[in-house]
């Protein structure tokens, strides 16, 4: 995906704009309370619903009625959330089939038809790709490729990875602290994530993986597209959308409190 000049600012504009919606809601903060899914109850079966990432994260018990952090399962009932964690949350080793389910949950949704939308009309605006040419072809053009894209890189940084590496793609919410804390972790999560053994380590998969996803793009890109300034800005737009998402996930439990008084809207 190529989203040059535009990504930054689009960046910017989601700071700010979490920023003026969320940056007083931890004026006063709470303490954390952690909840434990403990190992009897996940061991009966590694593929049990319960710790699926789709699944609804475990209830937290206990006098944090209005949990900070908590997940819904989708973003205003339309956009996958799967992958995020509620704060103070422990969850078992995710296993292969979990890592592969949630990249294609990811890639083959309903909604994921939204994000290449807006990437492929951003392309075609400003003539990215001059092979593709204008028009309802050339969007569709464009359009198919940042849907590849998006699988791909899906693939390479969610599943093959996380797979080789053993680590955990999902996002562990961190819930509490003043806002740039809170943003500030969560966009550091594009270079420290969780092995499956629950301690933190570099983010291969999000690295590698994103510049893997960008060289394997190339192979449907025209020739003349292939060069390495545009692997590079590809990997570069890559990691700088995963890293917005980061942030919005982070947020979006105190988004949901303020509209929504931290129900799951209607799907």
């Amino acid at each position: 995906m190529k989203i040059k000049s535009s990504l930054p600012l689009s960046a910017t504009n989601l700071f700010l704009s979490l920023y003026l919606f969320c940056g007083s809601t931890h004026a006063q903060d709470k303490p954390a309370t952690f909840t434990q899914v403990s190992a009897e109850t996940s061991s009966s079966s590694s593929l049990d619903n319960s710790d699926l990432p789709n699944a609804p994260q475990a209830p937290i018990s206990g006098p944090v009625a209005e949990q900070e952090g908590v997940q819904t399962k989708r973003i205003l009932g339309i956009f996958p959330n799967f992958r995020a964690v509620s704060a103070n949350t422990h969850l078992p080793p995710q296993t292969v089939l979990e890592k592969f389910k949630t990249a294609s949950q990811d890639s083959f949704d309903y909604s994921s038809i939204f994000l290449p939308a807006a990437v492929a009309g951003i392309n075609q605006a400003t003539n990215s790709t001059p092979e593709f040419r204008q028009g309802a072809a050339g969007y569709g053009r464009y359009y198919w490729h940042a849907f590849a894209d998006q699988a791909v890189e899906n693939y390479t940084v969610e599943a093959i990875f996380p797979v080789i590496t053993r680590e955990d793609n999902r996002y562990y919410t961190l819930g509490h602290g003043g806002f740039m804390k809170r943003a500030g972790y969560s966009l550091s999560r594009v270079v420290i994530t969780r092995n499956d053994a629950g301690n933190e380590t570099f983010n291969i998969s999000e690295i590698v993986g994103a510049g893997a996803g960008a060289g394997l793009s190339n192979l449907y890109y025209p020739s003349r597209e292939r060069t390495l300034g545009n692997t590079v800005s590809k990997w570069g737009s890559n990691i700088g959308i995963d890293a917005g998402t980061f942030l919005f996930h982070e947020f979006w439990p105190d988004i949901n409190h303020k509209l929504f008084h931290g129900k799951q809207p209607s799907q």
